[in-house]
């Protein structure tokens, strides 16, 4: 059964989250910032990681994973690169920050990396794409997780679902790919069994070793399929062991170790491509490729082809004009809190 929904302005839905986290001990200013991130969210229909997981949020300052007043400290530089610890703050308020830094370091250099260990779940990824192209860079992020995807030809989680953000600015609309390395991220995947409804395609592996697109059937095997599957896989790989040498975290394996998913590994680089005395063509060059796949022919009659990010405007538009989607339940227990 599909949850009933409300819809609740903008404005309202981050004073009430923000409401929450002063009484979980953030500072008025950070409790502001982190509920920001989670109300822009959940508006721009990322709800998986939005407000859904508010609820989880809260569990993990409560059981002591994450420290509300901490911040990064930084541990190492390399001119274009830095390392910093997160000191187990909450992950959307160290991810920003760090794609700050990212920027002013490319401001200075033309790129720049942070590396961040120590850190909690970084709630939407995109959001810190959107960020970087904000800022005129392109973005490339990613972090690693705990153990939730099998590596092809493994039954039992040994890699991470490891989200990929890839974000180029653009007048108009960025172009901001964000993508786990599951075909379907475990919350879309959570999203279509409380819905009760099945996956567009087959997304992972029942019990018995086939393929399904019953949701039910892949979370409780915990096989996820990967994006690309044996490539999908290699990929996962490499951007965990990126992310942890680089910053001199915690790898995926011993995230498992710890039997819930905290002190995370992430990399956030960037790319300055503001100046027009060297990129004066990017705007026409980005226009050109996404007018070029805009005109594939559809591949069913009434489809069209869309960009990254391109669905995310829309439902940008939509939510901050009619409210946004909370299911009613969460919403009444929101509340109460």
């Amino acid at each position: 059964m599909i949850p009933e929904t409300v819809r609740i302005p903008f404005d309202q839905l981050h004073a009430e989250l923000a409401r929450i986290l002063r009484q979980k001990g953030f500072s008025p200013e950070r409790a502001g910032a982190s509920a920001r991130l989670f109300a822009e969210t959940t508006r721009d229909g990322v709800y998986s990681h939005g407000v859904n997981r508010f609820p989880r949020f809260l569990e993990y300052l409560d059981k002591g994973y994450v420290v509300p007043e901490a911040t990064p400290v930084q541990t190492g530089s390399l001119g274009a690169l830095e390392q910093w610890d997160g000191q187990r703050g909450p992950g959307n308020l160290n991810a920003w920050f760090c794609t700050e830094r990212a920027v002013a370091l490319a401001r200075q250099h033309g790129m720049g990396g942070v590396a961040l260990r120590n850190t909690n779940h970084w709630m939407r990824g995109g959001t810190y794409g959107w960020q970087a192209a904000d800022a005129g860079c392109i973005g490339i992020c990613f972090t690693n997780t705990i153990p939730n995807l099998p590596p092809w030809g493994g039954k039992d989680a040994r890699l991470g679902n490891n989200p990929l953000v890839v974000a180029i600015p653009r007048e108009g609309g960025h172009v901001v790919l964000d993508t786990a390395m599951s075909l379907y991220s475990y919350g879309k995947m959570e999203g279509h069994a409380q819905a009760g409804t099945q996956l567009p395609y087959e997304g992972g592996f029942d019990t018995a070793g086939n393929l399904t697109r019953d949701p039910n059937e892949i979370l409780k095997a915990g096989r996820p399929l990967p994006i690309g599957y044996w490539k999908g896989s290699g990929l996962s790989l490499a951007l965990d062991l990126m992310a942890a040498v680089l910053s001199q975290g915690l790898g995926t394996a011993a995230i498992g170790g710890l039997g819930t998913e905290y002190q995370v590994s992430q990399v956030f680089i960037c790319l300055d491509v503001s100046s027009p005395a060297h990129f004066g063509e990017r705007q026409s060059i980005v226009d050109a490729a996404l007018d070029f796949m805009h005109g594939a022919a559809p591949a069913s009659p009434g489809e069209s082809v869309y960009y990254p990010g391109e669905k995310t405007l829309r439902t940008r538009h939509e939510n901050q004009t009619r409210g946004i989607p909370v299911e009613l339940k969460l919403w009444q227990d929101l509340q109460q809190l």
